[in-house]
């Protein structure tokens, strides 16, 4: 089975940071809007996009939008006994991909979306994963307590912005930041 590439979609701000006591620290719609295109964009009308994170973005998600629509949802857990309604549990990412590799799930997934957190990203960018990460960079400093791992030069190469990637800076809320992305090498 050959490994199929993991979208890491993160947004971070100066310290590499991507969240405090389980939350953003940020709100930017436009982020928001970015994030729930590229996790739900498919080619194919018959196919979703799968969405793997850990129990505790799971648990970071309000309730009325967890599950998240029109995805595949498959959380990290190794203390969960069973899938919430709508999702599919793993203990691992790598039991995650095996499971969207059965049959029930293989020919119904057209990408693979890790949305966090700090573990899962770390796992995916430091292993042996092909990977593009979809970056927001908030160009601010906010207290954070969970981190992105540095984006390393000799792993990871900024390319240009695909089609669906806005390539201006962007101001909201009194915050600028821009999109970016990146291939592992």
């Amino acid at each position: 089975m050959s490994i199929p590439r993991l979208n890491l979609v993160v947004a971070i701000c100066n310290n590499n940071g991507i969240g405090i006591n389980g939350s953003l620290p940020w709100k930017l719609r436009k982020d928001m809007d970015f994030f729930k295109t590229i996790t739900m964009t498919t080619s194919d009308p018959e196919k979703q996009n799968a969405v793997i994170m850990g129990r505790k973005t799971w648990q970071s998600i309000p309730e009325n939008f967890r599950p998240l629509r029109n995805r595949i949802n498959i959380i990290l857990s190794r203390d969960m006994n069973s899938a919430p309604d709508g999702t599919h549990v793993a203990r691992s990412l790598p039991d995650a991909l095996s499971l969207l590799s059965t049959e029930e799930l293989a020919d119904r997934v057209e990408n693979i979306h890790i949305i966090g957190g700090s573990s899962v990203y770390q796992e995916a960018m430091t292993g042996s994963y092909p990977c593009r990460l979809y970056l927001t960079r908030i160009l601010a400093d906010f207290e954070c307590d969970a981190f992105l791992p540095e984006i390393d030069d000799s792993s990871f190469t900024k390319i240009r912005n695909p089609d669906n990637v806005p390539t201006d800076l962007h101001e909201e809320n009194g915050l600028k930041f821009r999109f970016e992305v990146y291939d592992k090498l």
